[in-house]
């Protein structure tokens, strides 16, 4: 008995312990709507603790402190995908469906869009090969692949939802390097010339294969 008191303390203090991180990078957030006035749920790719944060604290998590705040109404998700690191951020295949599957079946049913920011190449080969096997019940169909920030503001109320800045940089780099857009070009900074254009003389400004290898 004692040493199940104490596998159990020690789980909660694990669970504790995640939950204060994924607090305090702010992977979830619900503030904001979109033009239809429906809640906003954003969610940080970045700021995802794949790492060090077990799947069974993630719903945990979603099922005390998110699902209860959409308030059994209609919804959606702004994912922002930007400077998401595979080693990092990605919890696996397997996670990501553990996940899914316990989403409570009204949440799915009131998720109206799921907006997804700045999607690379890797993403939308993923989701293309595995999204309909993954993600059942329609959620696939859901997805809005958003290029630029631009296009997000023509569904979501922009003064409503918090962008973190390195975003919006990222945002500006793909309107001069659009090939970042499918993982053809170096995400090294770039030096421009004259009227913005880039120097044709400098060495960062070759394509690089390296995000899809």
């Amino acid at each position: 008995m004692c040493a199940q008191a104490q596998a159990q303390a020690a789980d909660s203090s694990q669970y504790e312990e995640q939950e204060q991180v994924i607090d305090k990078v702010e992977v979830f957030k619900i503030k904001g709507r979109n033009k239809r006035g429906h809640k906003i749920l954003r969610i940080i790719g970045k700021s995802f603790p794949g790492r060090c944060a077990s799947v069974e604290t993630v719903k945990k998590y979603l099922e005390e402190k998110v699902y209860p705040k959409l308030e059994k109404k209609p919804f959606s998700v702004v994912y922002v995908h930007t400077g998401v690191q595979r080693s990092e951020n990605f919890p696996g295949i397997s996670a990501l469906r553990s996940i899914y599957d316990g989403i409570p079946m009204e949440v799915k049913d009131n998720l109206q869009t799921v907006y997804f920011v700045h999607p690379d190449l890797q993403a939308r080969l993923f989701f293309a090969t595995f999204g309909r096997f993954l993600f059942t019940g329609g959620l696939y169909g859901k997805l809005k692949y958003v290029a630029r920030l631009d296009l997000l503001w023509e569904h979501v109320r922009r003064n409503e939802i918090e962008i973190p800045e390195y975003v919006n940089d990222h945002d500006e780099d793909l309107e001069y390097r659009p090939m970042m857009d499918y993982g053809l070009e170096s995400d090294h900074p770039r030096v421009y010339g004259i009227g913005g254009a880039p120097a044709v003389d400098s060495p960062v400004s070759m394509y690089s294969m390296r995000c899809i290898s």
